[in-house]
């Protein structure tokens, strides 16, 4: 990714990183809504239940960018962070995630499918780094967004463990659930 920064690592400089990453966003979840209604006019079948978008918080790419040893710029936020912009596909079914995940347009970067190869906690899910062209007045910017696409019962699972693993508040309630 290519931005012109013409004041270094200042506000324009994010304003213009969160400017390309939300367009990359609207367009991979409009690509979705069409294919989509696609399937609904094609197939009277609607393989996605809902779409779920989000830039990462500039908190998060700060600590993420630490935990791998950089230093805290747009350049490395760009270079080195994949998921700053990330959409989520909840499917019903398991064969709508390899029915939807193939578009010709999108240059895959990654994969990583656990649910062939699910985590040794049980997640599932399949994870795709992907690079969507924003094109802009005066160039076009190859932007990542990963894509994790899942089922919505992958998703409530997803959802539980992380708040079980990661959010310190949850104390004697993760006893309760099971």
């Amino acid at each position: 990714m290519e931005f012109k920064v013409e004041n270094g690592d200042g506000i324009d400089s994010w304003k213009e990183v969160t400017l390309v990453y939300s367009a990359a966003l609207r367009q991979m979840e409009t690509k979705m809504q069409i294919l989509n209604d696609e399937f609904q006019h094609v197939h009277q079948y609607n393989p996605i239940e809902h779409i779920k978008a989000r830039i990462k918080t500039p908190e998060s790419i700060v600590k993420k960018l630490k935990r791998y040893g950089q230093e805290s710029t747009i350049d490395n936020m760009v270079k080195y962070i994949n998921d700053i912009a990330g959409i989520r596909i909840i499917c019903s079914f398991t064969s709508d995630i390899y029915r939807i995940r193939d578009q010709r347009d999108i240059k895959v970067i990654a994969v990583k499918d656990y649910i062939t190869y699910p985590k040794a906690s049980g997640y599932k899910s399949y994870h795709m780094i992907v690079s969507i062209p924003v094109y802009l007045s005066d160039r076009t910017v190859d932007t990542k967004v990963e894509v994790q696409i899942r089922t919505v019962a992958m998703d409530f699972w997803a959802s539980l463990d992380h708040q079980l693993k990661y959010k310190k508040d949850i104390g004697a309630a993760a006893d309760e659930i099971s």
